[in-house]
């Protein structure tokens, strides 16, 4: 089929999943910084067997099967994020989209994006940018880069995009303050937000996954076709 922006991993919908035939809605899984596409692959079976799942590996190389989507130093100050990276990753996940859009069998309008960590950075990031490209957002234990803010769209443009974002009050890699940093920025934008905290680190815990699990079906039952 050609190439991709980026390298993934493809999974089918389980069979019998879509009763009535139509094209299946996309899920994209981003991973986070020193990962790789099959980290959260593994979280396909916990979710909606009617989703085409596409779990990307991010592009930069940081050794052995560790990707990033850009390089960051954890300093006791803060984060030291190179934003230039950060910004040709954002590029590339939504050129990534439209690659996924034009060649597989999937509904166009039924795109979510599902990130964890250095990827949830990256869903929200893309998704804020180029809203109408998405259908919905799935952000776990992550940020919001300030460098991303820059390229918000226009509130028009973001009424009613549905984004669900979690995070574990016992975070020690991305604190629990960055998670609600998000909640209280995108409160302030015309989103339909849904903003979880759980007793866990920086991990997906068995509740969470649950939760987003079921808030992902909901978005799909709640279609009118």
């Amino acid at each position: 089929m050609g190439d991709f922006t980026l390298k993934h991993i493809a999974r089918e919908p389980l069979a019998g999943a879509a009763a009535d035939g139509s094209k299946p809605p996309l899920l994209v899984l981003l991973h986070g910084v020193r990962s790789n596409e099959k980290d959260l692959l593994g979280l396909a079976p916990m979710l909606d067997p009617r989703f085409f799942v596409v779990s990307a590996q991010a592009p930069i190389a940081m050794g052995p099967g560790a990707y990033g989507w850009y390089h960051v130093e954890f300093r006791p100050e803060g984060f030291l994020v190179n934003d230039e990276e950060a910004d040709v990753s954002r590029g590339m996940v939504l050129r990534f989209i439209e690659e996924l859009r034009q060649r597989y069998p999937v509904d166009a309008d039924r795109v979510y994006l599902m990130g964890f960590s250095q990827g949830c950075i990256m869903s929200l990031g893309a998704s804020l940018s180029n809203p109408k490209g998405v259908a919905g957002v799935v952000g776990m234990s992550g940020r919001l880069l300030p460098s991303s803010l820059a390229h918000v769209a226009p509130e028009a443009d973001l009424q009613g995009l549905p984004l669900f974002v979690v995070h574990g009050t016992r975070d020690q890699v991305i604190g629990i303050e960055y998670g609600r940093e998000i909640r209280d920025t995108l409160s302030k934008l015309p989103v339909d937000l849904t903003y979880r905290e759980y007793e866990m680190a920086h991990n997906v815990g068995r509740e969470s996954l649950a939760d987003v699990s079921a808030w992902l079906t909901a978005r799909l039952d709640s279609v009118v076709r």
